[in-house]
């Protein structure tokens, strides 16, 4: 992989791994309706300006149903469970949790478009739930009836992740990646209005600088700056290698809840990731490639 391809996953990572830490900062705060109002909107003004400036359309009026259920599927729905957990479970946690996206995502298109469970992959959905068991049951966390609904909240995100991916393959197969993006934060923002404007806070007092920071982060850092990054690791290193973002995100959102937040790194969360970033290496069936052997040249 090129060391400017490398740097784009790394950046990446770290972007997507920051989201947890500003949901964690502006949720307790503003509440999760209005934290995931303002990515979504502000998302999807950034992404309409960027498309402009390239000379694109998200062609939205055409495949508003598609988006608006792409837009719940992947964003609304995902994005309000994971700012509803984060009341309860610190970033770290939120971003192991996370990871477990492509297990849920397997099990989604076997039940839904009937894609085969090879072995490996029922083996690495297994061991992904052990993961999981391991994360929650070895935490510092104390296991109230909160944080135990705050994991629930978490893991069902990711079965919505799976959904959204699999409607995507279906329903927009040809449809410009960056159309996509744009066409599912408008969506998402569409459909959230109601439901923002029945949860406001109650008090302007709530309205911290560092909890609108973190709204316009999560807006511009890790949705509008992050997604065009996303399609340009997908053009240029290909959809296979991109996924392995998937393994770095974690490690990210621990060391922004390490550094920003002073949380605490405990042997079950460790643990807890190593087992199930193993379950993602089963199920893509990641495996070091063999060296190519160079043809020999001969002596003149």
């Amino acid at each position: 992989m090129k060391s400017k391809v490398l740097s784009a996953l790394f950046c990446l990572a770290a972007l997507w791994g920051a989201s947890f830490l500003f949901i964690r900062i502006a949720s307790p705060v503003l509440g999760p309706f209005l934290t995931i109002q303002g990515r979504v909107t502000i998302a999807a003004i950034a992404l309409l300006i960027y498309t402009a400036c390239i000379g694109r359309s998200a062609d939205f009026q055409s495949r508003w149903k598609q988006y608006l259920i792409l837009g719940a599927l992947n964003a609304a729905i995902p994005f309000m469970l994971i700012a509803t957990a984060a009341i309860h479970l610190n970033a770290s946690m939120s971003a192991i949790l996370n990871s477990l996206t492509p297990v849920f995502s397997a099990l989604v298109a076997w039940g839904w478009i009937k894609e085969t469970l090879t072995l490996g992959k029922w083996v690495g959905i297994i061991v992904g739930i052990i993961g999981v068991a391991i994360l929650v049951g070895w935490s510092s966390i104390p296991l109230t009836f909160e944080v135990i609904v705050a994991v629930g909240l978490s893991i069902l995100s990711t079965v919505s992740y799976g959904f959204g991916g699999v409607y995507a393959k279906k329903a927009l197969a040809g449809v410009p990646p960056l159309s996509v993006a744009v066409g599912q934060q408008i969506g998402a923002s569409i459909l959230l209005i109601p439901f923002t404007l029945f949860n406001l806070p109650t008090s302007m007092d709530s309205l911290t600088p560092a909890a609108i920071f973190s709204v316009v982060g999560v807006a511009i850092f890790c949705t509008a700056i992050a997604y065009p990054l996303f399609f340009y690791l997908i053009s240029n290193a290909g959809p296979t290698k991109t996924q392995s973002v998937t393994l770095l995100i974690p490690l990210f959102g621990m060391i922004w809840g390490v550094v920003f937040l002073d949380e605490t790194i405990t042997a079950g969360m460790i643990t807890g990731l190593i087992v199930i970033l193993g379950s993602i290496f089963l199920i893509y069936d990641i495996r070091p490639q063999p060296a190519k052997n160079k043809p020999s040249q001969k002596a003149g």
